[in-house]
């Protein structure tokens, strides 16, 4: 994929998220990335027809220790597109940005779908008598 087709991908997946691309240098094949509360980080992109995964990084050193997840999955067996990439480090920022993690609504979800199961009829509740 070209760099400008990669670039149309960012802005579309900008679209959808507090973070805007807010510089590109398609020589270096680098997207740089911003969202208030200071939140920033850029990606590299591979090569056409090179091997190479994409590579994230943060310059500042409050956000970095948060892009390891990210890091990790690239990191991981596979070829990764970069809506894949953008996905994961939006996910790794998420407390950053003051958003709940994406892992806790799923689970409040499935809580919410448990906790609204009616009782069987012919079982009474816990705790009270049948007097």
């Amino acid at each position: 994929m070209d760099f400008q087709q990669l670039a149309d991908v960012a802005e579309k997946w900008c679209s959808n998220t507090p973070f805007e691309l807010i510089a590109t240098e398609e020589t270096e094949r680098r997207m740089d990335f911003y969202a208030d509360p200071g939140v920033s980080f850029y990606v590299l992109c591979p090569d056409n027809g090179c091997g190479d995964n994409f590579h994230v990084w943060s310059e500042s050193e409050d956000c970095l220790p948060f892009l390891q997840l990210a890091q990790d999955y690239i990191s991981s067996c596979g070829k990764k597109t970069l809506q894949e990439v953008l996905e994961k480090v939006f996910k790794s920022f998420r407390p950053l940005l003051g958003l709940p993690d994406a892992d806790d609504d799923a689970f409040e979800e499935y809580s919410a779908d448990v906790e609204e199961e009616e009782p069987e009829a012919d079982h009474p509740p816990m705790g009270v008598s049948q007097q």
